[in-house]
């Protein structure tokens, strides 16, 4: 018997099921708390965050929260694991294509853009002092951790969760997944390009999925659609063959870096996964699906 919780956070589902339903309460609690502090670090459409003061300050080094060094290692990490793929210095290029505000107030809207010159994106820029906490970025480069803060949310939520309320759990954020604690069978998920869209049921019986896309976080700019994944070579949002990728990997953040890498690396993409050794479920614009590794036979997506 499992329980459930549901609600909207960080402009996405937030999803929050357990195998002892007395724990629900608590466990989301724990969920939503995570997240707020998460937030006061990486939420750079909030101006008092760790982020937005960083963004600001580029050129000096600026003192930030123990939880904010560790959100960065984590992006810096993934941009390391994917070759550059993943870049967590993308910031300005995402304001450039005029995702300048949260997801729900300029998907409807007409979002002008400019096509002024900005440095390329490179994550080896970013300076640090773990010992006295401090960030610091070149001028004009902006930081944006929000995939991979996503991600490791999910995972350290599921297992706080499980090892403080000794109850297995999954937790979803977005399109990031995770599991902890024991459970007999696996969990089924639907895997969708967007929110409670129909999509392909999968069991997921260890580690974490990703789901990361080009139609699901879109807005209208005088030269076209735009999206938020963007190709850290060019500063545009990616143009590959591919507009979806769910990844399963060991873990949420892992399978994040993997998909996200994927969308940017467009027709590498399917070598490059195969050499991370993982599960994925790629689909192509015209709806055509791809699978590599040991994932459920599909033609189509749902």
């Amino acid at each position: 018997m499992t329980a459930s919780a549901i609600w909207t956070d960080w402009s996405c589902r937030v999803r929050v099921t357990v195998t002892r339903p007395d724990a629900l309460m608590a466990a989301k609690q724990q969920v939503v708390a995570l997240m707020a502090d998460v937030a006061l670090s990486a939420d750079r459409f909030t101006a008092t965050s760790d982020v937005s003061r960083v963004n600001r300050a580029a050129g000096r080094l600026v003192p930030v929260r123990r939880r904010t060094m560790e959100l960065l290692d984590v992006a810096l990490g993934a941009a390391e694991e994917s070759g550059g793929a993943v870049d967590p210095t993308i910031g300005a290029h995402l304001l450039r294509a005029g995702y300048a505000d949260d997801i729900t107030a300029v998907r409807d809207l007409l979002v002008m853009t400019d096509d002024e010159p900005l440095p390329r994106a490179d994550w080896t820029t970013v300076r640090t002092d773990r010992t006295l906490s401090l960030v610091g970025l070149p001028t004009d480069v902006c930081l944006d951790l929000g995939a991979t803060a996503k991600a490791w949310t999910a995972d350290v939520a599921a297992r706080r969760v499980a090892r403080s309320l000794d109850t297995a759990v999954l937790v979803e954020i977005g399109g990031d997944v995770a599991i902890a604690g024991s459970r007999s069978r696996p969990w089924q998920v639907q895997v969708s390009e967007r929110s409670g869209e129909p999509g392909q049921p999968v069991g997921l019986e260890r580690g974490g999925l990703a789901t990361s896309s080009t139609i699901s976080r879109r807005w209208r700019t005088p030269s076209g659609a735009a999206h938020h994944v963007i190709d850290p070579r060019t500063g545009r949002p990616a143009e590959g063959p591919w507009r979806t990728v769910t990844v399963w990997a060991p873990t949420a953040v892992r399978a994040n870096t993997a998909s996200t890498a994927a969308l940017v690396l467009g027709h590498d993409a399917v070598p490059h996964l195969r050499g991370l050794d993982v599960a994925a479920r790629l689909v192509g614009r015209d709806g055509t699906v791809q699978h590599v590794g040991d994932w459920p036979a599909e033609t189509r997506a749902a």
